[in-house]
């Protein structure tokens, strides 16, 4: 297996083979997942923090099972009334955190690179469960497994991401990965959601959808990132269904085979029509939150590993 990480801030530091070794581990999760133990003790005796600054319910949720499941102590700090609202800094805080010894650190922020500087500040695995606009590893890492489990491969393949590119860690994420995997990515939304320079990620971009779902294997919604818009990007929702929202006039254009995704929460009847995120010969939505458990696992253990191997090598050395 090759993983040698300490951390897992992003995709784009990753090799493909790392990438390989963390989906073939976490479909050996998945299996465990969908057995009647549903445990392992490969954590035990560490602690995981969960740090959560903005507000999830599914990531959050995914996290805290995962490391249940491989035995570690679990501890969900409550941001919203830590001492971070009360004036300290990051560096404080993550100062604080190592001073309890924890093991992994799973941390989403809303600033892009605040994840990164907590890694250089604390003596423990840190895992980036996204920050700002920069990235959201995971997430690509279990919609990765998702589109291999649902399509055989994941090489070769073209692959549509749709709707809020410009506010979207999701998409960034997606967009390295896929990329590093050979496949053809293409970008599909209005200009006002389209971040300045998104041709040079060697991606196509289209803002018709029709044209940009031509032949794809794969069709990846977005939710409008409302919370991150400061301005008029959408003349209105409604607007924005008739010329984004996936319904089955559009999802024609792809292949007849193309499987349907969505990170989450969704905005039925704006981003996707409800009848087409149930369709269960289409849609491999409920799978992603299925696979997004077992791709946590497996980052948590590729990292303890790596971080037991540091700490006794750094042992025989004292």
């Amino acid at each position: 297996m090759t993983f040698n990480a300490a951390h897992l801030l992003g995709i784009e530091h990753l090799h493909p083979l790392e990438i390989t070794t963390i989906l073939d581990l976490a479909d050996t999760y998945v299996a465990l997942n969908r057995s009647s133990a549903k445990h392992s003790d490969v954590l035990r005796g560490m602690t995981q923090i969960n740090m959560f600054f903005e507000n999830s319910t599914r990531t959050q949720a995914s996290f805290e099972l995962a490391g249940k499941r491989l035995g570690a102590d679990v501890m969900n700090m409550s941001m919203a009334s830590s001492s971070v609202k009360k004036g300290e800094t990051l560096i404080d805080t993550a100062l604080t955190l190592n001073a309890m010894h924890p093991d992994l650190l799973v941390v989403r922020h809303g600033s892009s690179g605040a994840v990164d500087l907590l890694a250089q500040k604390v003596n423990c695995a840190v895992l980036n469960a996204g920050d700002g606009r920069h990235e959201h590893p995971t997430q690509a890492l279990l919609d990765a497994l998702t589109i291999r489990r649902a399509k055989g491969r994941l090489h070769r393949l073209t692959v549509a991401i749709c709707g809020d590119i410009a506010h979207s860690r999701v998409a960034r994420s997606n967009l390295i990965l896929l990329g590093k995997m050979e496949n053809r990515v293409r970008l599909i939304g209005p200009p006002t959601l389209m971040p300045a320079g998104v041709a040079e990620f060697g991606c196509e971009v289209f803002d018709n959808m029709r044209a940009g779902l031509e032949g794809a294997d794969v069709v990846m919604m977005l939710r409008l990132q409302k919370e991150r818009m400061d301005g008029g990007f959408i003349p209105s929702e409604r607007e924005y269904f008739h010329r984004y929202g996936l319904d089955s006039e559009k999802l024609a254009y792809a292949k007849d085979d193309a499987i349907v995704m969505h990170p989450g929460p969704m905005n039925r009847g704006v981003e996707i029509d409800g009848a087409i995120a149930d369709d269960i010969n289409r849609s491999v939505i409920q799978e992603q939150v299925e696979m997004g458990v077992a791709v946590r696992m497996a980052a948590m253990d590729l990292l303890a590993r790596n971080l037991r191997a540091r700490r006794l090598e750094e042992a025989a050395n004292v």
